[in-house]
């Protein structure tokens, strides 16, 4: 058994499918499969019972989840043990964040930095993807996690490209459409956007990452919509639409977590349909500092349990 394939079987443990666990590790879903068949074999026993719908841990792999979590944890305190003791780092980091991005887990990550520079301050802020890149153009900011269109990461202000931020990419994802199963929607396989023109919406803050993609692919369809009810968190989104207040246009990730359950989530029939792109934005040239820096190789470095 090796680090890798104990941090494969606990995403597979807590995602239940190998779909979402391989985008949670960020390897291939036949690199994971792989490498839990080699776990397996290795241990001579099945881990998992698999179904087409879901995975589940069998006895033995309710028996080993705890060990395979105390070793991911040992790994990286001893990693942070040899970072703190190569010297003492201070100073301020200043952080943002778009909320639910679903793909990187910011406490998680704040406090792993926490842990390897106790002496840094960390003050973190929680707005939307143009607020926060605003904010970093401004030098209010050290770094932010925001989402914005794929291939627009930068959303540079107006005047000079060089004030874009710099954005390294984490995932893309696509858009789903959601909406309450008794819809008509729902019995399609997939839904266009021309088929959207009459819904009320249910969509964030117009400074969201998000909610500027679904503005802006609309309007280069030159269709109209009625975005009826603005909200600052996916929670009560979710909640609007189990309700039947309207349907939304949300990020893959949004449509997986525990409170979507029995909504139906169609792909959206269009080829050309805009992808949510997660990304670390730094300040535009060389302003990024040391701090914003360590916080980014931490954030970036594709093995957590060895990072």
């Amino acid at each position: 058994m090796d680090l890798r394939q104990m941090e494969y079987f606990v995403a597979l443990a807590e995602q239940q499918q190998f779909t979402r666990a391989a985008e949670a590790t960020r390897v291939s879903q036949s690199g994971l499969s792989a490498a839990i068949r080699t776990l397996e074999d290795e241990l001579q026993t099945p881990l998992f019972t698999r179904t087409t719908r879901r995975v589940e841990l069998t006895g033995a792999g309710r028996a080993l989840l705890p060990h395979a979590k105390a070793l991911l944890a040992q790994a990286v305190a001893g990693r942070d043990a040899v970072v703190a003791a190569r010297g003492e780092v201070t100073g301020e980091l200043r952080v943002g964040g778009e909320q639910c991005l679903g793909v990187i887990d910011l406490p998680d990550l704040l406090t792993s930095f926490r842990r390897r520079y106790p002496k840094v301050t960390i003050t973190f802020e929680q707005a939307g993807s143009g607020a926060l890149l605003s904010l970093l153009r401004a030098g209010d900011l050290d770094i932010a996690f925001v989402a914005t269109a794929e291939q627009d990461h930068a959303l540079p202000a107006r005047g000079s490209a060089s004030s874009a931020p710099a954005v390294t990419e984490l995932a893309v994802e696509p858009l789903v459409f959601l909406c309450p199963p008794d819809s008509p929607l729902a019995r399609k396989p997939q839904v266009a956007f021309r088929d959207l023109e009459d819904e009320t919406f249910v969509d964030f803050h117009p400074t969201w990452g998000v909610r500027a993609i679904n503005d802006l692919a609309f309007r280069e369809r030159d269709l109209d919509r009625r975005v009826g009810l603005v909200v600052g968190d996916v929670h009560t989104l979710l909640d609007f639409v189990q309700r039947g207040l309207g349907v939304a246009i949300v990020p893959r990730p949004i449509a997986n977590k525990p409170q979507a359950q029995g909504l139906a989530v169609r792909q959206l029939d269009d080829p050309a349909a805009p992808r949510w792109s997660v990304g670390i934005a730094t300040p535009p040239g060389d302003r990024a500092g040391t701090l914003a820096a360590r916080l980014l190789e931490l954030a970036t470095v594709r093995d957590p349990a060895i990072a």
